[in-house]
């Protein structure tokens, strides 16, 4: 079943900033969003979630502006693919390196770990309008796992391509007919599939040429997201699996602005963080989650968890039960309300 992600008209589009990741900033990434005020505004963003993965139709009548800099992913370090196809308008990328315009008809693939803007254009009817698919970059490596261009771009009109966009399409589109979760994550699997197809045919421009500090890099952070839960990872450990020194490792991770035990800690967290909102405490325990995630005690974890977030966990979560209860009770009103405005009738 679809949702509405957001929407944004002339009465709301400047809190577009603070509401375009949807309930609990659990979609997208972190960056600077904003909404051409000289037209005007229509903005919706319609999502269906398949697994881990997102299938989103953005359409608006405005011009879009996004920004994503190494601040926001230092601060957010979501690691995701996008998979856009242009349906009308057109998109504007800037990366440190390239630059490249995307127009009806195009695919692009954008990476959330490298800074880039976007400038989403409207036709000559006023609308923009793109289907794109958020998927987790190590999911997508399961299909790919060459390294893409940032910025890459090629026209639908390959058969591959207008074959995956329709079943992506139909997956969006299935409305209420309900296929199982099962089914649409074999169908977006096959799109998946057949995405990667066309990029195995594309040339050899679609592979990027990573330099060897990078590959390293690569290699560390698969390494460490493998073994996260792991509570006796170390610096000395990933060093002699990635077979590079514990100095080489920390300049490699200070050329990312980090450290081992800021990258660990924090991807930890931020683990926690998603599993304590999608969870009860009859499914997982927060002692469970702690351990699950790599730390050695349930109490280090809620000191570390309340200085990040300002709240332990247990009240985090009981936060988060109550305001899906609260959804759940608006939701129910409402479809009592309709029932019984359709037996009036």
């Amino acid at each position: 079943m679809t949702e509405t992600l957001f929407a944004f008209d002339e009465r709301n589009y400047q809190e577009c900033q603070n509401t375009f990741r949807g309930e609990n900033n659990q979609e997208y990434y972190l960056g600077d969003y904003t909404i051409d005020a000289g037209s005007a505004i229509d903005v919706r963003a319609d999502k269906k979630s398949v697994g881990s993965c997102s299938i989103i139709r953005l359409r608006s009548k405005s011009r879009l502006f996004f920004r994503r800099s190494w601040n926001h992913i230092r601060e957010d370090a979501t690691d995701v693919m996008v998979l856009w196809f242009v349906k009308r308008g057109g998109m504007n990328l800037s990366y440190q390196a390239a630059n490249c315009t995307a127009k009806p008809g195009d695919f692009v693939i954008t990476k959330s770990m490298s800074p880039f803007t976007i400038e989403c254009t409207i036709d000559d009817s006023s609308v923009h309008e793109v289907l794109h698919v958020i998927v987790p970059t190590h999911v997508f490596r399961q299909f790919f796992p060459h390294e893409i261009k940032e910025g890459f771009t090629m026209p639908t009109s390959s058969r591959e391509l207008a074959i995956a966009e329709r079943m992506l399409a139909d997956i969006f589109n299935d409305g209420d007919a309900a296929l199982s979760p099962r089914i649409e994550q074999l169908l977006l699997d096959s799109a998946l599939s057949v995405i990667t197809e066309a990029l195995n045919d594309c040339d050899g421009s679609t592979k990027e040429r990573v330099s060897l500090s990078e590959k390293r890099f690569q290699d560390v952070m698969r390494f460490v997201e493998i073994h996260l839960s792991d509570p006796k990872l170390n610096a000395a450990k990933v060093a002699d699996a990635c077979k590079i020194s514990q100095r080489y490792l920390s300049h490699l991770l200070k050329q990312h602005d980090t450290s081992f035990s800021s990258l660990v800690w924090d991807w930890r967290l931020k683990n926690a963080h998603q599993w304590l909102s999608n969870t009860s405490p009859t499914e997982i325990s927060i002692a469970e989650i702690a351990f699950r995630v790599g730390f050695k005690s349930p109490a280090h974890f809620s000191r570390l968890f309340k200085q990040v977030y300002k709240v332990g966990p247990r009240e985090y979560r009981s936060s988060q039960r109550a305001a899906s209860t609260q959804l759940e009770e608006s939701a129910q009103q409402h479809e009592f309300y309709n029932a019984g405005s359709r037996l009036l009738q």
